[in-house]
């Protein structure tokens, strides 16, 4: 099927529940109110999908086999930064695809079942039921961690009424490290294993829909749409693995595309070059308020003031703001 790798979760969570429900009691999922949703169907996976024994649970690489150096980007100011992950085609379609044939499959040859398959769209502890399945670790920047690949893969999870062998979870192997925590540009990771994603530039430039705090503007540097720091300063991630499949790999030259030609993109250019890309559902005045804040960190010249002064009389308030907060950035 094209997984990196496969294992099988038990679908006991309740330990696990106590970390996450403390995380959002503390307000640190910010704007993404759908985490403080559904109740114990995050935690209980057969109330989620009743009947539910056993949890299968997959892998699949993402980065692309031919891409511009994600540390030569992030040096370059003038170019726009976005995260190695979303490059290519919306991972959502291309890994739920595949557990859905997977599941199929599993009906025909092995057993029939009744199933549900998940990948980031609903209510699923998946980094907890992957450390439970055998797929890696939790490391301390929260993602999943393996030693054969590192963290740059996508996760996926197929809720079945089979009762099926759990793996053994792995033991964690990032020792005293943490260089994770320490490169994050907004010190958004607290701690070993904490995330205040209000701090996060994934977060900031994705999913928040209001404007981005002024105090993590100059931090944000050029990065567009997420952040990979955390996995770049990674030792594990030398030994990352590239996509077996070609949907990752970049389009329309998002890898090395200045700030200012994506700035200049209108609506209707940004619906049609990203159809199919993960970017797309953040909407184009989101795009453009992000492209801002970075053309605000970036080197001043006649092109990048001509670009934010094109975009200064916005129709939207939220984009008028941030570009006004970038030009006053070079006014010095």
């Amino acid at each position: 099927m094209g997984f990196s790798s496969v294992g099988i979760a038990d679908i006991e969570l309740e330990q696990e529940a106590e970390g996450f429900q403390a995380w959002v009691a503390a307000g640190q999922h910010g704007e993404m109110e759908y985490m403080a949703r559904h109740g114990e169907k995050r935690w209980r996976p057969d109330e989620l999908q009743t009947g539910t024994q056993s949890v299968i649970c997959v892998a699949l690489d993402y980065w692309p086999n031919e891409v511009r150096d994600a540390d030569d980007v992030l040096a370059d100011a003038g170019l726009a930064y976005v995260s190695r992950y979303a490059l290519g085609r919306d991972y959502h379609k291309v890994l739920r695809n595949r557990l859905q044939a997977f599941a199929d499959a599993i009906a025909s040859e092995i057993a029939p079942h009744e199933y549900r398959v998940f990948t980031d769209s609903a209510p699923v502890m998946e980094i907890p039921l992957a450390h439970k399945a055998g797929l890696g670790w939790r490391g301390k920047h929260t993602l999943l961690l393996n030693r054969e690949r590192g963290s740059t893969f996508f996760l996926g999870e197929i809720y079945t009424s089979l009762k099926l062998d759990a793996a053994t979870p792995q033991n964690e192997h990032c020792g005293s490290c943490s260089a994770c925590i320490d490169v994050c540009p907004t010190q958004a990771i607290t701690g070993p294993h904490r995330l205040d994603a209000r701090k996060c530039i994934s977060y900031l430039t994705i999913e928040l829909k209001s404007a981005i705090p002024i105090e993590f503007r100059k931090a944000i540097g050029n990065r567009i749409y997420g952040c990979d720091d955390c996995q770049l300063v990674c030792p594990w991630n030398k030994f990352a693995r590239t996509a077996p499949v070609s949907d990752f790999e970049p389009r329309n030259g998002l890898d090395s595309a200045t700030l200012v030609e994506l700035f200049s993109w209108t609506e209707a250019e940004f619906d049609e070059r990203l159809q199919g890309s993960p970017i797309r559902r953040i909407g184009h005045e989101r795009w453009l308020r992000n492209i801002a804040v970075a053309l605000g960190n970036a080197p001043s010249s006649q092109t990048v003031l001509a670009a934010l002064r094109a975009r200064e009389h916005h129709s939207s308030a939220l984009v008028r703001e941030h570009v006004a907060w970038a030009l006053a950035q070079h006014a010095g």
